[in-house]
């Protein structure tokens, strides 16, 4: 068998096998080596290599912010068809209490709730201009 330096143990002498194949690879590390600082040199590869991660980053990000604003919409649509249903079933309630009464009368005792109402009818109006004005 063989040491490091390539002699053989009984003699002395190098054995020629031995040595080729130390030499082999010797250069097959030392061409692994030259690539490795290859590639580390080409600046101009590195720098596509580095522009392309960041597009594929911005990409991913613009996906989840897109996601998130029609999740914030849908809930904001939601929100809204429930706000009408409320502000139509207080309309309705309240209707119903001014035909029971004489209008003249129940303004003077209660006039919350026609405020109520207006501003029910404000918030609901603005709720559709916000949703509209994000769908653009």
């Amino acid at each position: 068998m063989s040491d490091k330096n390539g002699t053989s143990g009984s003699n002395g002498k190098p054995d020629v096998a031995a040595l080729r194949a130390e030499i082999a690879q010797t250069r097959a590390e030392l061409g692994e080596t030259v690539q490795a600082l290859a590639a580390k040199a080409d600046v101009k590869a590195r720098a596509k290599e580095q522009v392309e991660q960041t597009k594929q980053r911005v990409k991913a990000q613009a996906a989840e912010a897109g996601q998130k604003a029609l999740d914030a919409v849908h809930l904001a649509g939601t929100k809204a068809k429930a706000a009408a249903g409320q502000a139509g079933d207080k309309a309705r309630e309240t209707v119903a209490q001014v035909q029971e009464s004489d209008p003249a009368e129940q303004v003077r005792r209660r006039p919350i709730p026609i405020v109520a109402i207006a501003a029910g009818v404000a918030a609901v109006i603005g709720v559709i201009l916000v949703i509209r004005g994000s769908r653009r």
